[in-house]
Parts: structure tokens; sequence; C-alpha cells
């Protein structure tokens, strides 16, 4: 089972917002750009060579290559572009990889990926297990299979054929017709 309309909309935003995040990186590709750095001042408000102290900080600036920036931008671009391409053919699991490699990525500003891989696997999960991935649907179904196990009955699970849910009567294997003779005792030859 693919992705339903819900999940494919999360997943274009999701994407979207992955391709906003490589947008950002473009002016940093094209020229070396000032970069900032901060610390917190020692006792006596002394600063580490090479920091001068602004205010209540240590501050220290450096140029930064655009090489720098280069393998991030391309992660996001490549990863954010194969996670729309999984939504475009609704592939579920493809997508979840996607989003937790792109929030693994991105750190802290890739949290939000990861609620989306999340969900997904815990949408696919209810899917399997109750035939509904809404948390409604999945809910009144659990309750359904606890009320039949209750009263004794056999509840088909989604997944199951017609064939399956019918109760069986099992009998045991028959005996092997292969008989394997105890090994003798070795005599040594002298």
């Amino acid at each position: 089972m693919g992705i339903d309309d819900l999940e494919k909309k999360v997943t274009y935003a999701a994407g979207a917002i992955a391709l906003l995040l490589a947008g950002i990186f473009v002016p940093r590709l094209l020229k070396a750009t000032k970069v900032t750095v901060t610390a917190t001042p020692g006792k006596g408000n002394v600063c580490k060579a090479g920091y001068h102290l602004v205010a209540s900080l240590c501050d220290k600036s450096h140029l930064a290559q655009p090489s720098t920036y280069w393998p991030q931008f391309l992660e996001i671009l490549i990863i954010g572009g194969i996670m729309m391409i999984f939504a475009v053919k609704a592939k579920r699991a493809g997508v979840a990889m996607c989003a937790l490699l792109l929030g693994l990525a991105l750190g802290t500003v890739g949290f939000p990926f990861i609620l989306l891989a999340a969900w997904l696997i815990i949408r696919a999960f209810r899917l399997q297990k109750y035939g509904d991935a809404s948390f409604a649907g999945s809910g009144k179904k659990a309750r359904e299979m606890s009320q039949a196990k209750k009263a004794g009955r056999a509840y088909a699970t989604p997944g199951a054929s017609a064939t399956t849910s019918a109760p069986r009567t099992s009998t045991p294997p028959e005996a092997s017709k292969r008989y394997t003779p105890k090994k003798r005792a070795r005599t040594k030859k002298k």
C-alpha cells in the first residue's frame, strides 16, 4: 500500500522546506562569507587569543570559503529531491527513510523531519495491524479485536484472507519412514 493523500501533502510540504533550506545556502556558495563565532569570556572578562570582547561575549570573525557549504547543500538538495520522488511514487518506507536521514543530517533544524519519519512509521504500523492508519480508525479496530478476544470468537485481522480466518484442525505430522540404525561400537584393528 502506498501513502494516502494526507501523507502526500505533508511530504510535499516537507520536501518544499528541504528545498528552501538548500536555497538558503546558495548565497554562501557563490562567494566567501564572513562567519562570526562567539564564546563566553573567562574569569575577569578575558577572552581567548583571537577573540575580542563585545558586550558580554567573546567574538571572532573568519572568512568561510564556498567549499565549506557544498557538502551540506548537496546533501539537503539530493535527499530532499529523493524524498519528493518517493512521495510521487507513494512509497512510505522511502519517504520515512529520507526524512529520517535529512533530520539527522540537519541536527536541531531537522527535528521536524525526524517527526515526519516517526509519524509515517507509526501510521504504517497501524495500517498493517488494524487496517486503518488514522488514530480514530485504528482505535476502533483495536476495541473490536479486544471485545472479540474477550468473547472467545475469532476476529479476522485486516491482512488475513478468508481461508486463514477459519479455524483449522491440526493433525500431527506423519512418522518418518526413514530408519537410521544405531551405530556399532568400533573395533580396533591390529
